[in-house]
């Protein structure tokens, strides 16, 4: 899945955190931080945008 590893090395580049890719099924795709889920696929039909995932994780973070 290059989209997914694409999304962990920009959220390590640019937090300096190491994002865990967990391989689901059904196409699920959710993002969590923190034990809170940022993100899902599921819930809206369609994978983030990066840039996405990146300011989900900056707004959590402030």
């Amino acid at each position: 899945m290059p989209r997914a590893t694409s999304l962990a090395a920009a959220i390590r580049k640019r937090f300096a955190i190491d994002a865990t890719l967990v391989r689901g099924h059904n196409g699920i795709f959710d993002v969590w931080v923190d034990g809170e889920r940022i993100f899902s696929k599921n819930e809206t039909g369609r994978f983030p945008e990066e840039d996405e995932i990146l300011l989900l994780i900056a707004k959590r973070a402030s």
